[in-house]
């Protein structure tokens, strides 16, 4: 994937009114940024290596997911400078930490009144995932640029064969927010975000 510079990303992905801000936050705490193919599994990710700190964040978000999912990895940085690894990852220091970068943001110059209600709910306990707050993560895809023609994972009744991304599974039980999943070709178990948009093959035989 073509290297952009920290600015480009922001300009491309954020809504118009969040740029600034954002900037400035890679601006004191600088980070290696990267675009990321697709992840069913995450939206973005943080990592602290000697030679430095990374995020990346997938390309297909919406502007708003895009901006909720980086104030969440930025977080993630602050807690580990703060703390190294001594704390847990979506614990009390990070729930702080993310409620403060976030609230600068809380207006509806940045975003839409009905998201914005939501986000405020959410960020009463944020959850280690955006996936696992199923109203915030409904009123989120209202904002894709395209309309999905997949199903729910959580809308599936166990059993259900399905494709992502191409291969073939069966949903099995929910365990808190994902579903264990079996791949048919290589028997191989996965946990799967119950909200991941997924293409129906054959409903469970009941």
């Amino acid at each position: 994937m073509p290297q952009f510079s920290v600015e480009d990303i922001l300009v491309t992905h954020l809504p118009e009114k969040a740029v600034r801000y954002c900037f400035e936050l890679w601006r004191k705490e600088p980070f290696s940024f990267k675009v990321s193919k697709s992840r069913y599994s995450k939206a973005g990710d943080f990592s602290a290596r000697h030679s430095g700190y990374t995020i990346t964040i997938n390309h297909d978000l919406n502007p708003y997911q895009f901006l909720v999912t980086l104030v969440h990895e930025v977080a993630h940085l602050r807690v580990f400078k703060n703390y190294g690894r001594r704390v847990s990852p979506h614990g009390p220091e990070w729930r702080n930490e993310f409620r403060q970068l976030m609230q600068p943001l809380l207006t509806t110059e940045v975003f839409p009144p009905a998201l914005l209600n939501h986000l405020v709910v959410h960020l009463q306990k944020p959850k280690a995932s955006t996936f696992s707050d199923v109203a915030l993560t409904t009123e989120l895809r209202q904002y894709d640029s395209t309309v999905s023609t997949g199903i729910a994972l959580d809308h599936l009744t166990e059993g259900s064969l399905f494709k992502l991304r191409g291969r073939l599974f069966k949903k099995g039980a929910l365990r808190r927010t994902r579903f264990y999943c079996h791949e048919i070709k290589t028997k191989r178990k996965f946990l799967i975000p119950r909200l991941v948009l997924v293409e129906l093959i054959q409903p469970a035989i009941i």
